[in-house]
């Protein structure tokens, strides 16, 4: 079992920057393809980063592709996503999400494992 504590959202004016925090229990962290996804009110949750368990492989939705980086440090058991030049669109609840390494990495259904989620708000 694996649990997840999301920290780290709050509100921002548009081109600010925030960063995101993720923090798996368990001692097989390294072993998880970790992910950020992120739901609007009213929209289904999507996509937005992903990282493979040694962190060298990563993907991101086109939406946020050259302004949000996801990253993880496996000595401190935490997963990151910083977000640079914010929307107001960027504006949802984000989650933090772990899945084993097979099967499709964008797909929310294929990770068994999820935060509670934080806020995050962009002011225009």
């Amino acid at each position: 079992q694996v649990q997840l504590v999301e920290s780290g959202g709050g509100l921002v004016q548009a081109g600010g920057s925030l960063r995101l925090s993720c923090a798996p229990s368990g001692r097989t962290f390294s072993s998880y393809r970790m992910g950020w996804f992120r739901q609007a009110p009213g929209k289904e949750r999507e996509f937005v980063a992903t990282i493979s368990g040694s962190g060298g492989v990563t993907s991101y939705a086109d939406s946020v592709k050259g302004r949000f980086t996801i990253s993880r440090d496996n000595a401190k058991n935490t997963v990151y996503l910083q977000m640079n030049s914010l929307k107001p669109e960027d504006t949802a609840v984000y989650y933090c999400a772990a899945k084993t390494p097979i099967g499709a990495t964008s797909d929310p259904a294929t990770y068994p494992y999820w935060g509670q989620g934080t806020q995050v708000t962009v002011s225009p």
